[in-house]
């Protein structure tokens, strides 16, 4: 990755070593920063998090289960997901670095390396594209040369894409289950009780009975491969 080669070459300059350890202190929370952003932007973790937000929506649970309880199973999901790709940064880059094999620049590159080819399975061409059109990137000659700053932003909007669809295929199930309850209570002239009310422990019901957690689970995790 060349930002982090990049950060990695700052940190070993003179001029970093000699500033104030408050000041080391301020970048290295930047740095944190960085790697949550990374996180969200360069893993699993969107479209699982946004598919399971549109679960909860779309059974009208309100806040059921709690917002806390999806980022925790978004986040372990997403470790499950990327387990070979970290599986491989840990035997090309970390411990080979850590065994001091290769020198942090080529560890940089190796789990970059690795990371990118994740996120190029996921990417559609046309995202891809896209984006070097507009960076005027013409030297792209095969996928593995997509630079990092034209493939991220390329695989976020696939990522929110992909998610959309999956969100909108789930809602289906539930909005048929919450028109035939409104049919039922508007043919039986109940037209002033709200349909939400009856068809919610009807749509719950049927997500208990179809196990839908782990269809959920499972499709996330497949969607990947």
């Amino acid at each position: 990755m060349d930002s982090a080669s990049t950060i990695q070459q700052v940190m070993d300059t003179p001029g970093f070593q000699e500033l104030s350890p408050q000041l080391k202190v301020a970048l290295f929370l930047g740095g944190m920063a960085f790697i949550s952003s990374a996180l969200v932007t360069m893993t699993a973790f969107t479209r699982i998090v946004i598919v399971l937000s549109f679960v909860r929506r779309a059974l009208a649970t309100q806040e059921i289960p709690p917002t806390q309880v999806v980022l925790g199973l978004s986040l372990f999901l997403t470790f499950f997901v990327m387990a070979p790709t970290l599986t491989q940064i840990e035997n090309t880059a970390v411990r080979p670095y850590l065994d001091e094999e290769i020198t942090g620049d080529i560890a940089f590159e190796n789990a970059a390396s690795a990371l990118q080819g994740f996120m190029l399975a996921q990417t559609r061409k046309a995202d891809i594209a896209l984006f070097a059109n507009m960076a005027d990137v013409r030297s792209i000659a095969t996928a593995s040369d997509t630079p990092m700053r034209v493939l991220v932003p390329a695989y976020v909007v696939s990522e929110l894409k992909t998610a959309f669809i999956m969100g909108f295929c789930l809602y289906i199930p539930f909005m048929l289950v919450d028109l035939v309850v409104s049919v039922i209570l508007m043919s039986l002239g109940m037209m002033m009780m709200p349909p939400m009310i009856i068809s919610t422990p009807f749509k719950i019901l049927l997500f208990v009975m179809v196990d839908g957690w782990q269809l959920i689970a499972r499709v996330l995790s497949t969607s990947f491969h």
